[in-house]
């Protein structure tokens, strides 16, 4: 009989921000190991849920008994197994003991190999009640849980005490243990509005019975409902949310019966940065603050409670005088940050070690203030004011804003900065320069931010891989790979006219006028680079081919790198991509054996026909290529190498290269020489599939 099957592990509050997390896991775990030993069907469905106090699943069409089955083992081959007076041998007879089976049962076959031995048993389908407890402990010891503890005086381990295990099969009690509980129907609703046990009577009503007993047991309908009542109360006010995806996931952990109030805080409050008050409201209380349509914070917010009252007066004011001492601890630290002033903290700078082998923080400060300048500099804006954009970025470390709430460092800085005078450029810089902190996140605006941001992210690159601090695996505890995938952004996608070697050997220069001892870094620093781009390009779409084709010519210029992929893709498209493609392949080749100098190839020494005529063609295409690839036009670049196909293919169809005569084919590898650094002008055309 197939029916529905319930798992519901009932627990004290389980962590919200991996309540998400553990469900799934635990939903996987338990359905993965049902369908290895075929309790399920083909259209067999699990369904997790997961509450504040309990982690549970359903899974449709869950088999009474599994299915019998025929079981084969390979045994020794014949030859080995059988002696002459067609008795089994020593070794066939373990294996016979380790398959338990007689020599008459045992059966022939062959394989390319040879013959060989297999011992073949029907074994019948268990029953779900012999595996279904142990599946569940087998699930559980396999969540990923960094901490576990016990509980009372029991030796069980899990992220928070169990009080109840269920394990339904359509109506029926599955007999088991897990965590030292033993199994049975009955669970408990909501902690306040319901009341006793609540018998789950079949497997598929336990939404609907959790439902009557107000707990909502699916995390995404809960979050789906907390959701759309955010909007309706915000729609009320004439107000919208501040997204928080991350705290709505954790609101959603936190309750089984959400009801959204409103609650207010006084006005004053307002004149700190709204950045510091959204912070302390969503982190401290999680609550969601309230924007008008400018997005300015209004002193207004969203509580989300796990009650619902007919007068929630109590809940809204109680939540009302909670908030107010995280505002003013807001307010407090902003005001006395704004006292100490950035000349004292400047100051304090070199008093703090940014890394034993790199300097403090004030020389790193100087060595970003320098870095900013040149970059600054190559692309015509004040460099005065990048480096001093540069010099103030890291101030806000040091305010005790920034130490109750890292998330705003930058933010502050800017603020701080305005408050005393500076220059908005500067101060926009300042808050900028840390961007992009995330994958999706925007890029520094105008060229002054751009150019602080740079500094920061080089400096990083070149002083760790400088010292040795390279990524390993899964291990970048300095988020190298995030720098370089921000400076390839601010690079390609502002788009920035900037050379990465000379930006690479900016931070190195830096970083040596300052005395740090570092190894050589340009080239493993490029690679690395480049290995992220080629991540980055595979994500946008690109093709593989394409990709490699351009990066195999280890580009510097990121912003050219978009341009010359469109470039590859026409030229892909044209009748002679295929052909040159294997003749650049080929070409490369014959090069790569080539052991002495390669000379200018000299019309003299040409006798063939055929290779006058591709002498004469290299003349007449490199100066068109090399000023169509000056110019960036390198679509028209390719396409004037398409010309090219007929002239080698009558090349390598009438005449030898590497002929005995030591002049003639110096000669002639010389002409190839030629023809290929043209041909690869844009790309390695010779890794196109085409």
């Amino acid at each position: 009989m197939n029916d529905t099957i319930l798992i519901e592990l009932r627990t004290e509050e389980l962590p919200p921000k991996s309540l998400k997390l553990l469900s799934e896991a635990f939903a996987d775990a338990v359905f993965s190991a049902l369908r290895a030993q075929e309790f399920t069907t083909a259209t067999s469905v699990c369904t997790p849920y997961a509450t504040p106090r309990r982690l549970a699943l359903t899974i449709s069409e869950v088999a009474e008994r599994q299915p019998d089955r025929l079981l084969e083992k390979k045994g020794p081959a014949v030859a080995g197994a059988i002696d002459a007076a067609g008795q089994p041998t020593r070794a066939l007879e373990g294996f016979m003991r380790a398959a338990g089976v007689s020599f008459a049962q045992l059966h022939r076959t062959s394989d390319a190999k040879g013959e060989y031995l297999v011992a073949r048993r029907e074994q019948k389908g268990e029953e779900l009640s012999a595996h279904l407890a142990a599946i569940v402990a087998q699930a559980v010891r396999k969540l990923p849980i960094p901490k576990v503890m016990r509980w009372g005086d029991s030796e069980h381990q899990f992220v928070r005490p169990v009080h109840s295990l269920i394990l339904l099969h359509g109506s029926q009690v599955v007999a088991g243990e897990v965590l030292g509980l033993g199994s049975g129907r009955t669970t408990l609703g909501h902690r306040f509005l319901s009341a006793g046990d609540i018998a789950i009577e079949r497997a598929d009503e336990y939404a609907a019975r959790l439902a009557a007993a107000k707990v909502i047991a699916s995390f995404g309908e809960r979050r789906a409902l907390i959701a759309t009542q955010l909007e309706a109360a915000a729609a009320r006010l004439g107000a919208r949310i501040n997204p928080a995806a991350a705290l709505l996931d954790e609101v959603t952990a936190l309750v089984e019966w959400p009801v959204v109030y409103v609650g207010e805080f006084e006005a004053e409050f307002l004149e700190v940065p709204q950045e510091c008050l959204i912070l302390t409201m969503q982190q401290n209380q999680k609550y969601f603050p309230l924007l008008d349509t400018a997005g300015r914070l209004l002193n207004r917010f969203l509580i989300v409670a796990n009650m619902q009252v007919d007068d929630p007066a109590h809940i809204i004011r109680g939540n009302e005088r909670v908030v107010r001492p995280r505002l003013s601890d807001a307010r407090f630290f902003f005001n006395q940050d704004r006292k100490a002033g950035f000349a004292n903290r400047v100051i304090r700078l070199g008093d703090v070690v940014y890394h034993n082998r790199l300097g403090s923080l004030g020389d790193r400060a100087q060595r970003l203030g320098r870095v900013a300048r040149a970059i600054a500099d190559r692309l015509g804006a004040d460099g005065s004011l990048a480096e001093r954009a540069a010099l103030f970025a890291k101030i806000d470390l040091l305010t005790d804003m920034v130490g109750e709430f890292p998330e705003l460092q930058g933010i502050m800085g800017r603020y701080y900065l305005l408050h005393e005078g500076g220059l908005p450029v500067v101060a926009d810089a300042i808050e900028q320069h840390y961007r992009p902190r995330f994958a999706g996140d925007s890029l520094p605006q105008g060229n002054i931010a751009c150019a602080a941001a740079l500094a920061d992210k080089l400096d990083a690159l070149v002083g760790f891989f400088g010292i040795g601090q390279v990524p390993t695996g899964d291990k970048d505890p300095f988020g190298l790979r995030r720098a370089a995938l921000g400076v390839l952004r601010i690079l390609m996608e502002t788009p920035l006219p900037l050379d990465l070697g000379e930006l690479i050997a900016d931070a190195r220069d830096a970083l040596l006028l300052q005395g740090v001892r570092l190894t050589a870094v340009d080239e493993n620093l490029l690679a690395f680079i480049l290995d992220r781009l080629r991540g980055m390009l595979r994500e946008a779409g690109h093709p593989v081919d394409a990709i490699e084709a351009v990066l195999a010519q280890r580009p510097t210029r990121i912003d050219l790198v978009p341009a010359r992929l469109a470039a590859v893709r026409e030229f892909q498209a044209l009748p002679e991509a295929q052909a040159l493609a294997a003749a650049n392949k080929r070409i490369g080749n014959i090069l790569k054996k080539a052991d002495e100098e390669l000379p200018e190839p000299d019309i003299a020494l040409l006798e063939e026909e055929a290779e006058k005529a591709l002498f004469q063609r290299v003349v007449l295409m490199a100066p068109l290529v090399r000023s169509h690839v000056a110019n960036e036009d390198y679509a028209d670049a390719l396409k004037v190498l398409a010309a090219v196909r007929g002239e080698v293919d009558r090349f390598f169809d009438e005449v030898m290269v590497n002929v005995h005569e030591p002049l003639l084919r110096g000669n002639r590898l010389g002409l190839l020489r030629a023809l290929y650094d043209e041909l690869n002008a844009v790309a390695d055309i010779s890794k196109l599939a085409v």
